[in-house]
């Protein structure tokens, strides 16, 4: 399988078992389980070009997956977290870490510390190991995340649930306001990982312009021969 056709049925994973299992006609239980085989069976009839597809792809895409995001039981699979769907995640509540971690807007900050994080459009709020994996997680959709800290220990002590979901995300229904603590920008964590990100986007600018200026050649140079056909 490779990196390409792995990415792929990654996509297809990710909306199966976390929004649409309907798209592949599997049935999923109240625990978010399905059954990899059919699973396989359904998107190999579908997608002729994955005709070659078994479960045990399925387990080695979850096995090589770093965050966890993926469960497999014998036969069956689920996702671990990132639903839209209603469902009763069995997820275990033990070996909680004592701070968790979440990534936001920084205009977003005052707005938290008073109402707490609530889930939106998820099922429930998504909570990170380390500030380095809230930063990542954040930086999907923010350029700069701000952090703000859970105290997971007094939340739990007043009833707050709190799943252990994949290796580095924890999952809440609701955090109020009194458990947070914003994380300062010099935090050496978030210093170091936003120098790495800049590091990274003056490497890409670069090779974006150096492309650029390679097709610009190619461009003239094939300008210059049409030209000279013509003469």
């Amino acid at each position: 399988m490779s990196d390409r056709e792995s990415n792929s049925l990654g996509r297809m994973l990710a909306l199966v078992l976390r929004h649409a299992p309907e798209k592949f006609n599997v049935e999923m239980d109240i625990n978010g389980w399905v059954n990899s085989r059919e699973l396989s069976e359904s998107i190999a009839k579908q997608r002729r070009n994955y005709h070659w597809l078994r479960a045990w792809h399925f387990e080695a895409i979850s096995d090589a997956d770093e965050k966890g995001r993926y469960q497999v039981e014998g036969e069956m699979m689920r996702a671990t977290y990132g639903h839209s769907i209603e469902l009763e995640l069995d997820l275990p509540t033990d070996e909680i870490p004592e701070s968790l971690y979440y990534p936001c807007e920084e205009g977003q900050i005052s707005t938290l510390m008073e109402f707490g994080i609530l889930a939106g459009d998820r099922n429930h709020v998504h909570l990170s190991k380390t500030i380095i994996n809230a930063l990542e997680a954040g930086h999907v959709r923010i350029s700069r995340p701000s952090i703000v800290e859970i105290d997971t220990v007094r939340a739990v002590a007043d009833g707050h649930i709190i799943y252990r979901a994949g290796t580095t995300v924890y999952l809440v229904d609701e955090i109020p306001g009194e458990y947070l603590y914003q994380v300062e920008s010099d935090d050496p964590s978030i210093e170091e990982t936003f120098a790495q990100w800049e590091l990274e986007e003056a490497e890409a600018a670069v090779a974006a312009e150096e492309a650029e200026a390679e097709a610009a050649v190619a461009a003239e140079a094939e300008a210059a021969a049409a030209a000279n056909e013509e003469e």
